[in-house]
């Protein structure tokens, strides 16, 4: 059983690698606000992508995502101003320390099940904002700076950032690819069209649940460690903010679930939505509110399901034949 190939598959490996290519000379030519711009995009993506894998596939709606944000963020406080490591290498750290964290949180969040597991998640992410805000050592509710990136220069740092930021959106976009097109993949195809169907064909459910949560909040953990890596300056409020998650799910929503081009498509309609609307205050808020009842009526899967649905396209084929 394999994938079917097609040229819009082979048009999305040419073009995604060439897309990569070109992004990598950004720091070269671009000013620090536009790389700013793209290392927020690629955070809000990969943690779309991994609410993609949670809900889209896994069937586990979680509003508390922000939990392994703000714990990836504060990994990389911890780790580069108390321990002293390279604050480079603490982003893939800080998302080890959020899985870890998922482990003991999974056992109490799966005990929940359809709204309460999503009301769940989110109680968590407020016990977890509510602790780091009661610990004096990490700042309070004022939160703290990144002092270890004073010793980088503002041109290496912002170098270094966007690349580690390009080189987690690489390897998440290519680690969710294969894990899909693997047998885990179909198990998780499964799972997200009949849990009971699923575990009568000898799938294991509570497993797998647990593989993707603990996947996602590794995601997640990166993603809040490279954003407050760029940010240089961390928060209770910031980094467990709600908004997080409001803005992950709109994006999903938005591009289409169970794909891994929607949350492309949802991102880059969000940004575009976003820096339009920049100069009318949360009037953007209120046009994002619209935009997403207005698809989730007229597109229940989204603008890239009903594009991909309609013309039979596919950059990322995950179908398969026998």
């Amino acid at each position: 059983m394999s994938a079917l190939p097609s040229r819009a598959g082979h048009a999305g490996l040419w073009g995604g690698a060439a897309l990569i290519a070109g992004l990598a000379t950004l720091p070269w030519w671009a000013d620090a606000s536009l790389m700013r711009l793209a290392v927020e995009g690629v955070c809000l993506l990969v943690l779309a992508q991994m609410w993609n894998l949670l809900a889209g596939y896994g069937g586990l709606v979680s509003v508390g995502q922000q939990a392994y944000v703000g714990l990836g963020g504060y990994a990389l406080v911890v780790l580069a101003d108390y321990a002293g490591l390279n604050p480079f290498l603490c982003v893939p750290l800080g998302g080890l320390a959020a899985a870890l964290a998922a482990v003991p949180v999974s056992r109490i969040a799966f005990r929940l099940q359809g709204g309460y597991f999503a009301i769940g998640t989110w109680v968590i992410a407020e016990v977890f904002r509510l602790a780091v805000a009661n610990a004096s050592a990490l700042g309070g509710g004022s939160g703290q700076s990144l002092i270890a990136m004073r010793a980088y220069p503002r041109e290496l740092r912002e170098s270094l950032t966007f690349w580690i930021a390009l080189a987690l959106l690489v390897a998440v976009m290519a680690g969710l690819y294969l894990l899909l097109r693997s047998r885990h993949g179909l198990a998780l195809t499964a799972l997200r069209d009949s849990e009971v169907a699923a575990e009568s064909q000898g799938i294991n459910v509570a497993v797998i649940k647990f593989t993707i949560y603990t996947v996602a909040a590794f995601g997640g953990g990166c993603a809040g460690a490279l954003y407050f890596l760029m940010n240089l300056r961390i928060s209770p409020d910031a980094a467990f903010g709600v908004s997080w998650s409001a803005f992950t799910i709109f994006i999903v929503v938005i591009g289409g679930t169970g794909t891994l081009e929607g949350p492309l498509v949802g991102t880059l309609l969000f940004f575009l939505l976003r820096e339009t609307l920049a100069d009318h205050g949360t009037w953007y808020l209120i046009v994002i509110g619209l935009v997403a009842v207005v698809t989730m009526l007229g597109c229940p899967q989204g603008l890239w399901g009903w594009v991909a649905r309609r013309l039979d396209l596919s950059f990322f084929p995950l179908r398969r034949r026998v």
